[in-house]
């Protein structure tokens, strides 16, 4: 992926040092908002906007930010397999938008940034996990033409075991 794209005011471009505070307060009220009525509200309600900022700094991972019109919207995640099972294989580790930012195609042109990149790194195919009660996210990689795979998994998140599929794209 290049550097940075802008259109229409949008800029995505990698994130640098002084991004990760504005990156990791996206991550925090993204999930507040996304994962109401999924994730434990106890645990959505003590989320602190810089839980994410030791991640993001030490993540090897290739993360995005997309700024509107200077201002920070949203985020994304990629990189190589976390599953040894699919090795060769490029993961999708996370999207989000702030909440109000939802609805205006911002996800799709982070989903197209987060592609480009793993197709750019030499990946043909690719998966990511979500949550598999997160019908508008599953409906909305859908729509971009990525497809259950059959596989589950659970994890554990605020001390609920939380069902996740993989939804799997072939990009080469």
């Amino acid at each position: 992926m290049p550097d940075s794209s802008m259109e229409n005011g949008l800029i995505i471009r990698e994130i640098q040092p002084d991004d990760i505070d504005h990156v990791s307060r996206i991550y925090a009220r993204s999930w507040k908002a996304a994962y109401a009525g999924i994730v434990p509200q106890a645990y959505l309600d003590d989320l602190k906007e810089d839980r994410w900022s030791p991640i993001l700094a030490e993540s090897p991972f290739t993360s995005l930010v997309l700024l509107d019109e200077g201002r920070y919207a949203g985020t994304s995640a990629s990189g190589g397999a976390r599953d040894e099972t699919l090795p060769g294989w490029g993961e999708i580790v996370s999207i989000y938008l702030l909440p109000e930012y939802c609805g205006r195609g911002y996800g799709e042109k982070l989903l197209d940034a987060a592609v480009s990149s793993l197709k750019q790194k030499g990946y043909a195919d690719i998966y990511l996990w979500v949550l598999a009660e997160n019908m508008r996210a599953r409906r909305f990689y859908e729509r971009h033409q990525l497809r259950f795979s059959g596989d589950t998994k659970c994890i554990e998140i605020g001390g609920a075991s939380l069902p996740e599929v993989r939804y799997v794209r072939h990009i080469g």
